[in-house]
């Protein structure tokens, strides 16, 4: 039984290190820095998605990808900030994982999503 709950204890471990690979930002922290104008936020969610509606001032990465690093900002240590669908998408981490192989080192993950920006009351810019 103490095996057991060792290599239970050890594989719980091992998945919150990997699920922390990029510190969470909040709502609120996202909304200062967007106010602040100290943030690239990149939206991972596909471009027909990112047409319908996504954070104000993101970028889209599928629309991007080609020429993502004309996308960033000449400061490695600019806040970067990628989220997806919600708490259980981890599609972001293409968008994260290409900046930090830029050498960015201010990468944050809004964990929230669009669907947690969207149920938090906030707006949503659209592309026509």
């Amino acid at each position: 039984m103490k095996k057991l709950l060792t290599l239970i204890a050890t594989t719980v471990i091992a998945i919150s290190a990997q699920a922390g690979e990029f510190p969470d930002i909040s709502i609120a922290d996202l909304k200062k820095a967007i106010a602040d104008k100290k943030v690239t936020i990149i939206d991972v969610m596909g471009s027909a998605s990112f047409k319908k509606g996504h954070v104000p001032t993101a970028v889209d990465f599928t629309a991007v990808k080609a020429k993502f690093a004309e996308s960033l900002p000449a400061d490695k240590n600019a806040l970067v900030v990628a989220y997806c669908g919600g708490p259980s998408c981890s599609a972001y981490k293409a968008a994260a994982n290409a900046a930090e192989k830029l050498g960015y080192k201010n990468i944050k993950h809004m964990s929230a999503g669009i669907s947690g920006w969207l149920q938090a009351g906030e707006k949503t810019d659209k592309v026509n």
